[in-house]
């Protein structure tokens, strides 16, 4: 055990060269590295109450599991949601699709999909005793077109804007509401129609759907404003679907609702898109009363970017590291093994090169002895020893002495031995030598 030690302690010393080689090699690593991903985000949410805040919280409590902070940011809606993506104070927002067609290329460009959240339904409640077929029957009423900047009065304006109605026509009984001011307003008999975008289960529209005063109605001629507006999807809602008690609709109905998409602005991440993505399938997995368990999140529409880890997480899941470590874990080990593999191929020919070199620097250790012997054996043949003999003598036995305490492998002791007879055999040649000369005397 103590000579293996030994010679372990020879195997080490004789390859300290490799100590600063690799300490470049990882430091290089180190610094070619990108920086891990931040455990922090900022999400723009809408206003407190309505469907994207509900969402986000949901979404946050489920990041939180992964230690990952999610920062929710009110707003007054999605179109404040992609002014805050494209000046940078936000990296996410929760976007009504359509919105970015407000932004123009450069804008745009800076911006990137993670995916599509849930559907958006449009829903147009009104009072009991009011008639509605189409959209132009809204001119003679008291309508809300949902609060400024808002997706509602986005979408409202889209849907008008096919039928020719421009904001300039809009009568004056028309109003900006939204939310639940519009919803009062419309209970109390202060308005007599109002539009509402959000998910069926959101409470402002559970409570309007329970209310014996107004009454849901649905749109006509889809397809043609499908045609027009692609960006937009049908919804079918069967009868009861809001509210069984109530019988909320009455029948089954048709409308048009956008799509919430997840937006990322330029400061985000990419390699946090996995992260947030099987979150949001968490979240979403079971479903809702419009859309089936396992339905989203989906891709994002074409006129956005998508970015290519979202692209992967579509196509083939979470990353395999993903799937079974911490992402914190996964993240930092997936972007060190990107650049160690260029490292590993450095040290294959470090490695095979261990070998050879050990053995030189062993057999350098002994054969550097016989550089003496060599000038000797020379300078007797050349017959320049004449006055040196018992010099010469001296310094090789010294020589001798010194080589007793040279420390070799086991496995090399031979060619030790063979050095120690060579040693003595040039030793005893000058002896012989030096009693030639002594008898010639």
């Amino acid at each position: 055990m103590r000579r293996l030690l030994h010679d372990l302690k020879i195997l080490i010393l004789a390859n300290l060269w490799l100590v600063p080689v690799l300490a470049g090699l990882v430091g290089a690593l180190f610094y070619f590295v990108a920086p891990p991903p931040p455990m922090h985000a900022r999400l723009a949410t809408g206003a407190a109450g309505g469907g994207y805040h509900a969402f986000a919280e949901r979404l946050r409590a489920e990041l939180e599991k992964d230690g990952f902070e999610l920062e929710l940011v009110p707003s007054q809606g999605s179109q404040d949601n992609l002014a805050r993506l494209v000046d940078g104070s936000v990296e996410l927002a929760l976007v009504q699709s359509g919105q970015e067609q407000s932004l123009d290329a450069q804008q745009r460009d800076r911006l990137a999909g993670l995916g599509v959240m849930y559907r958006e339904p449009l829903w147009l409640f009104t009072g009991r005793k009011v008639r509605f077929e189409r959209l132009a029957d809204l001119m003679k009423l008291r309508l809300a077109i949902g609060s400024p900047n808002s997706g509602t009065q986005a979408v409202t304006a889209a849907l008008l804007q096919a039928n020719r109605i421009a904001p300039a026509d809009y009568p004056e009984r028309w109003q900006a509401l939204g939310g639940s001011r519009a919803a009062e307003a419309l209970i109390e008999g202060r308005l007599d129609a109002a539009f509402f975008v959000g998910p069926a289960e959101n409470p402002l529209i559970q409570r309007l759907a329970a209310e014996h005063r107004v009454r849901l109605v649905g749109l006509r001629r889809i397809d043609a404003y499908l045609a027009r507006l692609p960006y937009l999807s049908r919804l079918e809602v069967g009868e009861g679907m809001l509210d069984l008690a109530h019988n909320t609709p009455n029948r089954a109905i048709a409308t048009l609702g956008p799509v919430a998409t997840l937006v990322a602005g330029e400061d985000f991440h990419p390699s946090l898109t996995p992260l947030i993505l099987e979150a949001a399938r968490k979240v979403l997995e079971n479903g809702s009363l419009l859309d089936p368990a396992g339905s989203y999140p989906q891709r994002p529409p074409r006129s956005l970017a998508t970015l290519p880890e979202a692209e992967y997480y579509y196509a083939k899941g979470l990353p395999i590291l993903q799937r079974y470590l911490p992402f914190r874990i996964a993240s930092l080990a997936d972007r060190y093994i990107i650049l160690a593999i260029p490292l590993v191929l450095l040290l294959f020919p470090l490695f095979k090169a261990i070998g050879p070199i050990y053995q030189w620097r062993i057999r350098a250790r002994i054969y550097r002895w016989y550089k003496h012997l060599r000038e000797i054996d020379q300078q007797l043949y050349q017959g320049s020893l004449d006055g040196e003999l018992g010099a010469q003598i001296e310094r090789l036995e010294t020589l001798e002495d010194e080589l007793a305490r040279i420390e070799v492998p086991l496995s090399y002791s031979s060619e030790l031995y063979e050095l120690h007879m060579h040693l003595r055999y040039m030793i005893e040649r000058l002896y012989a030598v030096q009693r030639r000369r002594l008898a010639a005397q």
